[in-house]
């Protein structure tokens, strides 16, 4: 009570207390930063995820959130120019790029012109780069005797070790050309074969073979008292991949086929040690999350230092890493745009990355205003926020974001988002007429432009075919407008008026959506993963656009591992999907309708189980070509047949939009290459220049609470003092 007293004899200088207290909180970092202050002023890079990466093992990753990571780690052969536009293939790790050597069916030298009929097999060298290291690791420490350390693990060796810090020792070594065919015989092995296997086994000479009788091998191990044992690859050999010596091997492939290349920048392709194989493989391991699929080990600018899926993951620079330059040359405009700044300078530039788990879009858009991440998509939710349209129609920045300094990239994905028709199925599958009637009526009555400007802000272009823009084979202009659904009207692509779909619709026997062989309306059935209240106005639309056919649609709505399945089974009558480019090559889009590829028969890429035959000729020539006029023919007869019989609903070519900060520096979308962190610049001081301006605490609230609180209290301070000095006055009468 004593403290009370005196604290309220002196009510202002309780409220200067409170300011005093305020004040002092105002120094260093801003209150609300996530990160630790010490790091406030450190090299490092800040981005988010929404999802944990599934896999994180090079020959089983085949999704975008993952290569996110993988890239920056692993280093296959090859990477595209950061820079240079049309996309470039460069050496990576090799001395060189590889050159093909054709061989006719008895193994002799064929000249690079030769017919691709006579080309039996083709022949790729890779020429290693001597001294690159693989980063720390303890699958490669030894001990003074120079025998492994960790690769002979009894159960007791593993108390206590929940992380790969816990191993208090690590080593490296040199990259070999071992490590590349390691990798390649990873593809087809038993225990966990990669996405791509079935593909490469088609071309990689003897690879089907080898994973049969490694597949064979694995059994009878599994079947036996070593059951736990490292099954170990390298006493495999094959014909398919053959190492030259300790820099050089050899891949050889069947025929012609020149994409090959572009897969060799994909960390399919990837090296990975031996060493790291068997040390993740030994009992006990798994269970702590100690794997290849958990923590890689490459030989890239960076290595992940922390997996903590539910809160964040951290790359740090890979101390062993033996350094690039910053490319020198790029396209015209790039000089300009201060992407050449940095020529001939060392690479890596930033120190660490830290992506942060971000499930939920407002809380991260907040934080990235706030400038704790660096970079940033633009959500549906935050777009009229940061983008506005001009008189012309053009997107620009809007007042706030450019107040802020922000910078906008935008870029038409190489990829398509497209609706397909289940080829198999008896109403809107099959090559007859009728069928190829409707579905080209439904193509002119779904306005996607429609979809566009709603559901995606203008966001994207509606497509004319299976390929996107900037790849060869695209055509622009009315020559490349797809007629069955468009007309080419003032200089600019039209859809077709509806009372043509109308027409179509009754030539198909369908008139006013009614089934005219069975007097019944017509029903069809669309498949999707779009749940919950967000999804309804999507739903809503698709069953609108069928309405106006009179076509009653039922929305079938699962989860994503369920509508898998129906694709795969070839259950699902109409449904959304979607591809993303593998590599810049019009044969990795036109193979999605190849009919070998179908998914239900042969578990390939071709959702729709599209089959014309004229088109799988035509496929067949055109993938193997060399771009030029006689693959651009090809292109174009496929391109008309496709469209004529309208397996897909084409959809559209996403743009890609995404924000930085002034203080982001080597900004430009690069549609194919994953390994970009390597290439970004962080002005460190300008960043925590900035989050403190825009993150200043707003403390006069506080003092008005205080003031409030203090005032509140007065009249019992009042009454309290009137007491004390009726005592005090009592005690002196007295």
């Amino acid at each position: 009570m004593e403290w009370f007293s005196a604290f309220w004899r002196r009510p202002l200088a309780g409220l200067s207390l409170l300011a005093t207290l305020g004040i002092g909180g105002c120094g260093g970092a801003p209150w609300n930063d996530p990160y630790p202050a010490a790091d406030s002023h450190k090299n490092i890079y800040y981005d988010s995820f929404a999802e944990r990466p599934k896999h994180l093992d090079p020959a089983l990753s085949y999704v975008e959130n993952e290569a996110e990571f993988l890239a920056q780690i692993y280093e296959p052969p090859l990477q595209y120019h950061f820079l240079k536009r049309p996309y470039q293939l460069e050496p990576l790790t090799l001395t060189e790029m590889p050159r093909p050597q054709y061989r006719d069916a008895d193994g002799a030298p064929l000249p690079d012109d030769a017919p691709v009929g006579a080309i039996a097999t083709t022949v790729y060298r890779f020429h290693l780069r001597p001294g690159i290291l693989y980063q720390p690791h303890p699958a490669f420490a030894r001990d003074a005797a120079g025998r492994y350390r960790y690769q002979s693990l009894m159960a007791a060796d593993l108390d206590g070790v929940r992380t790969l810090a816990d191993f208090r020792e690590t080593g490296t070594r040199e990259l070999a050309a071992d490590d590349y065919v390691y990798q390649i015989k990873r593809l087809v092995h038993p225990g966990r074969p990669s996405p791509i296997a079935a593909l490469m086994s088609q071309y990689i000479v003897g690879l089907k073979e080898l994973g049969e009788r490694m597949a064979a091998d694995y059994q009878a191990m599994k079947a036996g008292p070593a059951a736990a044992a490292f099954f170990d690859l390298r006493k495999y050999d094959f014909a398919g991949a053959r190492v030259v010596d300790r820099y050089t091997w050899e891949i050889t492939i069947r025929g012609k086929y020149p994409q090959f290349l572009f897969w060799q920048a994909m960390t399919f392709f990837a090296p990975v040690p031996w060493e790291a194989d068997r040390f993740y493989s030994q009992p006990g391991m798994a269970e702590r999350n100690l794997t290849l699929d958990w923590f890689p080990v490459g030989t890239g600018p960076y290595m992940l230092t922390e997996n903590n899926p539910n809160r964040r993951m951290v790359l740090d620079r890979n101390p062993n890493f033996r350094g690039e330059v910053y490319p020198s040359e790029g396209e015209p405009g790039d000089a300009a745009a201060g992407l050449l700044a940095d020529a001939g300078k060392r690479i890596p530039f930033v120190d660490r990355a830290v992506y942060s788990l971000e499930p939920e879009q407002i809380p991260y858009w907040s934080k990235f205003l706030q400038g704790y991440y660096d970079t940033s998509g633009i959500s549906s939710d935050n777009f009229d926020q940061a983008v506005q349209f001009t008189g012309r129609g053009d997107m620009v920045l809007t007042d706030e974001m450019r107040a802020r300094g922000l910078k906008l990239l935008t870029a038409i994905s190489a990829s398509t988002s497209y609706i397909g028709f289940n080829m198999k199925d008896p109403v809107v599958g099959g090559d007859g007429e009728r069928a190829r009637l409707l579905r080209r009526a439904i193509a002119i009555a779904v306005d996607f432009e429609e979809y566009i400007n709603i559901f995606a802000n203008g966001r994207g272009v509606p497509a004319q075919g299976p390929l996107p823009p900037g790849l060869f084979g695209y055509r622009k202009g009315e020559a490349g407008i797809n007629h069955y659904v468009y007309d080419w009207v003032d200089g600019r692509p039209r859809r077709k008026p509806l009372s043509e779909a109308k027409r179509l619709l009754a030539q198909a026997g369908y008139a006013n959506g009614i089934d005219a062989d069975t007097g019944r309306p017509l029903v069809l059935y669309f498949d999707t993963t779009a749940t919950g209240p967000g999804a309804k106005a999507v739903v809503d639309w698709w069953r609108k656009q069928f309405a106006k056919l009179n076509i009653q649609l039922v929305i079938r709505d699962s989860d994503f591992n369920r509508f898998q399945e129906k694709v795969r089974k070839g259950t699902a009558q109409i449904f959304q999907w979607g591809w993303n480019a593998d590599y810049p090559d019009p044969e990795n889009f036109f193979f999605l309708l190849f009919g070998p590829n179908g998914k239900v028969e042969h578990e390939g890429e071709n959702t729709a189980n599209y089959v014309n035959p004229e088109f799988d000729r035509l496929f067949d020539r055109m993938k193997n070509m060399d771009n030029g006029p006689e693959r651009q023919a090809l292109i174009d007869q496929m391109t008309e047949i496709a469209r004529r019989d309208g397996p897909w609903l084409w959809g559209m070519h996403p743009v890609g939009f995404s924000l930085h900060h002034a203080w982001y520096h080597n900004a430009k979308p690069n549609l194919m290459a994953r390994n970009t962190l390597k290439y970004k610049r962080i002005d460190v001081e300008l960043r925590a220049r900035l989050r403190a301006e825009w993150n200043r605490p707003v403390l006069w609230p506080m003092f008005v609470v205080a003031a409030i609180f203090i005032l509140s209290l007065l009249p019992a301070v009042l009454v309290y003092r009137r007491k004390q000095q009726a005592a005090a006055l009592e005690r002196t009468a007295a």
